[in-house]
């Protein structure tokens, strides 16, 4: 039995889904379906998403004209799938919600509604709302609620379509994720259900070693663990919402993104460590898993002699960052050094931290450096394979790139560097054809 998830662009218009209900009419197995708002039909189109957005920022006077072109997006589904479905009712109510008060959350969680219910009645799916299985609770998803009543209420229905991206309070108000939460909504299905697999569908062919914009046709990573999926995530690899990993996660329920447009594709499986340690699932046997990054931080490098000895030290640097609200990103370390990587802050908030460390911590040095970017490069395989970090700096060097600060996990599951922004795009292609050799 599976749960699968369907984005926005598989949703977009009656082409895109005509292929959604051939995928899940082809699958014996696929009987709980989540599915995001429609998204944009070409470049310049509109979210619905984002209209509902308009909608609720819109005078009350000129609500009416957006809802019209809402309600035309799905009028137009509807009338190329041929369905019998009058969404009146439903259009005149969230006008009138909108009109009257309704808050944020309830308005722009529409979307997913109505594509629910357009679906819902093409495959002949009962439609369960929500609202009815997942609960929040003092603004939070209450995990242990939402398994609960979810997999009851799942569970009684043989095959079920269930908008994504929201839920509801006990008192019933509409509680939505943030931007992409549908794939929290599918994971949360998933696990209710005890899934074999939760399929996520979308519009690319899975996760790809490196970012496409960078390198052209990068290879795809036929399968990835979470622990890998997260670290990259963080770094800036994005197919899926980072927060959709834990339900399934904690459940072992492996996750397979799908591209609805190439549904023959194989795609990329995420798995737990420890069943591809056990041998449940086997891949390719590749040191590098996947390469990513992002740009723009800061590097504050801190020199003060026998700082090894002075008790508190590093502890004083995190309280000053604390202090300032800044994030610490990473922290390297020497004997008589340390080098923290933060996230990009404001000149001022920047000097007044920095003048706290050389009232506080007394350095003989504080150096700042604006314009970082790191880079990760991740992999179970660095681990048991000699010669990983020679192979990263060789091609660094190799490609005339300075490394600025070099940091690798406990774990050894990655390693991260820092650089210019200006070198950015050329380290990512220098370790992306070197490390593939």
């Amino acid at each position: 039995m599976k749960a699968l998830k369907f984005g926005g662009t598989s949703m977009a218009n009656a082409n895109s889904i005509s292929q959604v209900r051939d995928i899940i009419l082809a699958d014996e197995e696929a009987k709980y379906v989540v599915v995001s708002a429609p998204g944009k039909r070409e470049s310049s189109d509109i979210k619905v998403t984002d209209l509902l957005i308009k909608l609720y920022n819109e005078p009350k006077e000129g609500k009416a004209a957006v809802m019209d072109a809402i309600r035309s997006r799905f009028d137009e589904i509807t009338k190329n799938l041929d369905l019998d479905l009058d969404l009146t009712k439903d259009f005149e109510e969230i006008l009138y919600k909108a009109s009257n008060g309704a808050t944020y959350d309830y308005v722009v969680s529409r979307g997913e509604y109505l594509s629910a219910k357009v679906l819902a009645k093409l495959i002949n799916y009962e439609f369960i709302d929500a609202d009815e299985i997942i609960r929040f609770s003092d603004g939070t998803l209450d995990a242990e609620e939402t398994q609960k009543i979810a997999s009851e209420r799942l569970l009684s229905s043989k095959c079920a379509v269930i908008p994504g991206f929201y839920g509801a309070t006990a008192t019933g108000e509409i509680k939505a994720f943030s931007r992409g939460g549908s794939d929290i909504s599918g994971a949360i299905v998933a696990r209710a259900i005890g899934a074999s697999v939760y399929e996520n569908w979308t519009d690319v062919n899975g996760f790809m070693v490196c970012d496409p914009r960078i390198v052209k046709n990068p290879e795809i990573i036929e399968m990835v663990t979470y622990r890998e999926l997260r670290e990259l995530s963080y770094m800036g690899a994005s197919v899926l919402h980072a927060e959709a990993v834990f339900p399934v996660n904690a459940a072992g329920i492996p996750i397979n993104i799908r591209n609805t447009f190439s549904p023959k594709s194989k795609g990329t499986m995420i798995v737990k460590y420890e069943d591809l340690a056990s041998g449940k699932f086997t891949r390719r046997k590749k040191v590098i898993t996947g390469i990513a990054g992002k740009k723009n931080f800061v590097g504050i490098f801190i020199e003060k002699q026998m700082m090894n000895n002075e008790l508190g030290f590093c502890k004083s640097l995190l309280e000053i960052l604390c202090d300032y609200n800044i994030s610490l990103e990473h922290m390297p370390t020497g004997i008589d050094t340390v080098t923290l990587i933060v996230s990009d802050t404001e000149d001022s908030v920047l000097e007044k931290a920095v003048a706290d460390i050389k009232k506080k911590c007394n350095p003989n040095t504080v150096e700042i450096v604006r314009g970082l970017a790191l880079i990760a490069i991740v992999g179970h395989g660095m681990i048991s394979t000699k010669g990983t970090a020679s192979h990263v700096f060789k091609s660094l060097s190799d490609a005339d790139i300075n490394i600025k600060m070099i940091d690798q996990g406990s774990s050894e599951l990655n390693i991260i560097v820092a650089v210019d922004n200006a070198d950015y795009e050329k380290a990512i292609t220098a370790l992306y054809n070197g490390l593939n050799r």
